[in-house]
């Protein structure tokens, strides 16, 4: 019982963290890394543990899931080029670095070990990366390149992740032996992913309760993970291809009821699964801290220090390299996009190169090392003093950066938005008839109303009109409230109304008033 309520107690500190992280406009990531690295200095704090066959499924699989239904297969083929580049050819110098860098300081650590801690600290995390750039609207190329990454990259990290760590079980690792089950394993992944994702959304879309149908989402993503490990497929691919299938398929099945609030519960899981990553991590660092001697805790420190700049230094090199030479095709042969996007420029691979802050799949895959797995101790500390050492350094300068560089790509998503939102209007008004009732009026009244072009945009010419609108609206819903509140307090309504009625507010709260007014406002 004192171990959960110390639990509880780190869970609130880790909640306010990351409210100060808002305050401060900083990534929350960077504050739970803080709160992690503190908590690895109170004395007498709990040291609880997961299977390390769990770790995985439990942190990476729901993260997987939700970016990848959030990924526009669009945006990934536009960006195949810079996509290879980072996900592959920058995973596997990473990677390489780090284990001759490891080996070389640490000569007893067997080379499976090493590129295992290579693999481990590889993939950057695109949570922190976007918390620091969508607030300042950034080229939607740059947005798309890191996000693609961020859900590809964990798939080839974690890849070679699991061969280093077979290998290491195996006692040995042999090209021969491995390819053929390498190959069937991303083969079998890319094809059962997709059907699994067919599958689960035949089997759920039926499913209208929506408690229900929220809880067998979770379980289904954990499932495929499981499913994926236990028949010798990648769960990671086989995770992201379930992902992006159902990012497909679902919007055109699964009702709008259902769909609001299970966004919400998904951001919240996985921002709660981000505070249970540093937590248990911050919570392990302690124990190996004080197994240490002098001397060797400076030379773990010291290998964790040199895996940092090597991770850094390797991203900053490879991409801009690869940078300048998109940059010379694009002057040879000229810049010939499918579609209006921000030009390849020395700016646009600075924010890229320096967009490498490591997260919660860093941390899942150190916590997910086997006990007596070799050197695990030294890759715990040095998984989390990345993760802490680039979320420090990177992600509090990134948002300067950005704001020096100035980058400008005319808001591509705003014109397709517009676009969309004229056709989507001219297709429902199609359908209603020229000569109408009252009702069909008052139905192409609020098809305009709410797929028109919202008043509070900058360059509406009724922002001053929708800014006055919005304040009166919530006004008066808040003086509804508070009669709501007062007759239920008063005993004039029961319980069951009163919660009826304050649905009814909350609805009319999280709709965009100003988008109610365009109707009226236009006319």
């Amino acid at each position: 019982m004192q171990e959960l309520e110390q639990i509880l107690i780190i869970f609130i500190a880790a909640v306010a963290l990351a409210a100060a992280a808002r305050r401060a406009g900083a990534p929350y990531p960077v504050f739970l890394a803080i709160g992690g690295a503190l908590l690895a200095l109170v004395p007498g704090a709990p040291s609880p543990s997961l299977p390390p066959e769990l770790v995985l499924a439990l942190f990476v699989a729901p993260v997987l899931v939700d970016a990848g239904y959030d990924a526009s297969l669009r945006d990934l083929r536009d960006n195949w080029a810079p996509l290879v580049s980072l996900v592959i050819f920058a995973v596997c110098l990473t990677t390489a670095a780090v284990a001759m860098v490891t080996h070389a300081l640490v000569p007893g650590m067997p080379w499976a070990a090493a590129v295992a801690l290579g693999a481990i600290v590889a993939p950057p995390d695109a949570v922190a990366a976007t918390a620091v750039l969508r607030p300042l609207r950034p080229p939607q190329r740059i947005l798309g390149i890191l996000e693609g990454e961020s859900l590809l990259n964990d798939a080839s990290a974690l890849l070679i992740y699991r061969l280093a760590v077979g290998a290491v079980a195996a006692g040995g690792f042999s090209v021969q032996a491995v390819a053929p089950t390498f190959l069937l394993a991303v083969l079998g992944s890319l094809i059962a992913g997709p059907a699994l994702g067919w599958l689960v959304q035949r089997l759920f879309e039926r499913v209208q309760h929506i408690p229900t149908a929220i809880i067998l989402q979770f379980i289904g993503t954990i499932s495929v993970w499981q499913l994926a490990e236990h028949v010798g497929l990648s769960g990671v691919l086989t995770t992201v291809c379930f992902a992006m299938t159902l990012a497909r398929t679902a919007p055109a099945r699964i009702p709008a009821r259902v769909r609001i609030p299970t966004n919400a519960v998904w951001a919240t899981v996985v921002f709660a699964l981000n505070i249970f990553a540093f937590i248990f991590i911050g919570l392990q660092i302690r124990p190996i801290l004080m197994a240490l001697e002098p001397s060797a805790r400076t030379q773990y420190l010291l290998v964790a220090a040199a895996v940092l700049v090597t991770v850094i230094v390797v991203r900053v090199a490879w991409h801009m390299s690869f940078n300048a030479a998109i940059r010379w095709r694009d002057h040879r042969h000229g810049f010939n996009p499918p579609r209006p996007m921000l030009r390849p420029s020395v700016g646009s691979g600075l924010v890229i190169s320096w967009a490498g802050m490591r997260g919660v799949v860093t941390l899942a895959a150190a916590l997910a090392l086997p006990e007596g797995f070799p050197g695990r101790d030294l890759i715990v500390l040095t998984a989390f003093l990345v993760v802490l050492g680039t979320l420090l350094i990177q992600g509090l300068t990134l948002k300067p950066l950005l704001r020096a560089l100035n980058l400008k790509d005319g808001d591509p998503v705003a014109h397709e938005e517009h676009v969309a939102r004229q056709r989507m209007l001219e297709a429902a008004f199609e359908q209603l008839p020229a000569e109408g009732s009252a009702a069909v009026s008052l139905v192409r009244k609020n098809l305009k109303m709410h797929l028109g072009r919202p008043l509070h945009e900058s360059g509406s010419p009724f922002a001053s009109f929708g800014a006055e609108y919005d304040d009166r609206y919530r006004a008066a819903l808040q003086a509804a409230r508070q009669v709501l509140l007062a007759m239920r307090d008063a005993g004039s309504i029961g319980d069951d109304a009163f919660h009826t009625l304050e649905n009814d507010l909350d609805w009319l709260e999280v709709s965009d008033p100003l988008r109610a007014a365009n109707a009226d406002a236009t006319e």
